[in-house]
């Protein structure tokens, strides 16, 4: 969700007139978009900004904005630590920074002195409307055979844990017919899969719209951007396990275009760490919820989120941990040490745990993780998977993209086959990532195809 922000505004300032460059050292505006989900994100970002800061000391007209959930969460207690930052824009406020810049520079060139910080962290009545924007590739630039779509912004779950519903407000939709035009917009442009994002994006639309024939709201929008004719796949995170109902689980049988592969937050195997959590499910629905996902889709594909070290955990909440999540088969996951947040209600509970046994345990779930990863990708050997083919890898050499499991792949072919879903023999796996060979129909690989040369006379475009 912060890529797509970044990206939204991105393309606001070039809409604008804005130059995007691709060093921090040639820039004469930086904005950094923050994280606060943990503790650690936004020290990293401070230490960033402060960074910076040293040298808008040596260059009075370098342009320096923090954007995002640290700036809502800290909003002008910023200043103390990161006096010379220009401008603090909350989560709410994106769109408003292309006229702030405006008016920033236009002081500057006037010569008029800047009184104070730009700071701004209200709430915006439609906000959630406002991240609609894309990146047009500018001449040079390839297009992207991917996007993200907002469809939703806010939480209203209140995990005692968690600090979004303070930074990112509450729970608010777009319009359907909003977010299809701009998915038609985006196929029509090249893009063959979208990413439907929101902070629990299974529960889109629900006070909008009505459950239609036992599909909920955002069943309803899978269907019509399913319709989309040029779009090819389509993914969501991140969902809540509460919004899988039976609608949601059948739509993987019936809607061929949705990938099989499901980002399902568990955050921990025990129900007493989930009641203190305010998780509304229990293991045991938990393990439900995969099971017919998979009675669905076999092959179906499961990454989660997991926090270790949540006040009061002991030994054997721990280890039912453990104990789901090898049940589960997870692929990939994103596990954390628990991180205090202040005004939540877990950053008051007792029995902290120590980071000596929060470090502990995170090893043993990422070794645990690292394991059955390795021995998931190794079954795929000798098989062909349908990949959809991206672009160039970061050496230039090669081209990556990903499988319907959302496994990268790494691949020789050719420029030509850009935007293409491919057969791809697997001939290699590592931890997370796979190797091949494009097949053709009858299953044997095929030679990649040599870029066109350029014309005598005439320079390969740089």
């Amino acid at each position: 969700m912060n890529e797509r922000d970044s990206e939204a505004v991105a393309a606001m300032l070039r809409a604008r007139g804005y130059r995007i460059v691709a060093e921090e050292d040639h820039c004469d505006i930086l904005l950094l978009n923050t994280c606060s989900v943990r503790d650690a994100a936004e020290q990293k970002a401070i230490g960033k900004a402060g960074y910076l800061q040293q040298r808008k000391r040596r260059q009075p007209d370098f342009v320096l904005g923090i954007l995002g959930c640290m700036a809502q969460n800290r909003g002008a207690e910023l200043l103390a630590q990161l006096p010379d930052v220009d401008l603090i824009v909350g989560t709410q406020k994106f769109h408003q920074v292309p006229g702030y810049l405006d008016n920033l520079r236009a002081a500057r060139e006037a010569g008029v002195p800047i009184g104070s910080t730009i700071v701004d962290i209200a709430e915006e009545a439609g906000s959630q409307n406002t991240i609609k924007d894309h990146l047009v590739p500018a001449a040079g630039e390839e297009r992207p055979v991917s996007a993200f779509v907002s469809i939703q912004q806010g939480c209203n779950m209140e995990c005692s844990f968690c600090i979004v519903p303070k930074t990112r407000g509450d729970e608010r939709s777009r319009p359907m017919d909003d977010i299809v035009a701009e998915c038609q917009a985006l196929a029509a442009r090249g893009v063959r899969e979208v990413t439907l994002l929101g902070q629990i994006v299974t529960s889109y639309g629900r006070r909008d719209y009505e459950h239609t024939d036992g599909r909920t709201p955002f069943v309803q929008l899978l269907e019509r951007v399913h319709a989309i004719e040029d779009l090819a796949r389509i993914r969501f995170t991140s969902p809540h396990p509460r919004g899988f109902k039976d609608d949601l689980v059948a739509a993987y049988g019936r809607l061929p275009k949705l990938c099989g592969y499901v980002h399902l937050p568990l955050q921990s195997g025990s129900d007493r760490i989930l009641r203190a959590m305010n998780r509304p499910y229990t293991r045991a629905r938990y393990r439900e919820i995969v099971g017919a996902l998979r009675a669905v889709q076999p092959a179906m594909y499961f990454s989660t989120d997991v926090i270790v070290g949540f006040p009061g955990e002991t030994d054997d909440d721990f280890a039912q941990t453990c104990e789901l999540f090898a049940a589960c088969d997870f692929d990939m996951a994103y596990v954390f040490k628990y991180s205090t947040r202040s005004g939540t209600p877990a950053a008051t509970l007792p029995d902290q745990v120590s980071e000596a046994v929060k470090e502990r345990r995170n090893q043993i779930l990422l070794d645990l993780l690292q394991r059955n990863s390795r021995r998931r990708t190794a079954a795929l050997v000798g098989t062909i998977e349908e990949v959809l083919v991206d672009g160039r890898d970061q050496m230039g050499h090669r081209f990556t993209g990903r499988t319907r499991g959302n496994r990268v792949c790494v691949f020789e072919a050719g420029p030509q086959l850009v935007g293409s879903l491919v057969p791809l023999k697997i001939t290699r796996a590592t931890v997370s990532t796979l190797y091949g060979e494009v097949v053709a129909a009858a299953g044997q690989p095929i030679a990649a195809q040599p870029e066109p040369r350029p014309e005598p006379g005439r320079r390969r475009p740089e």
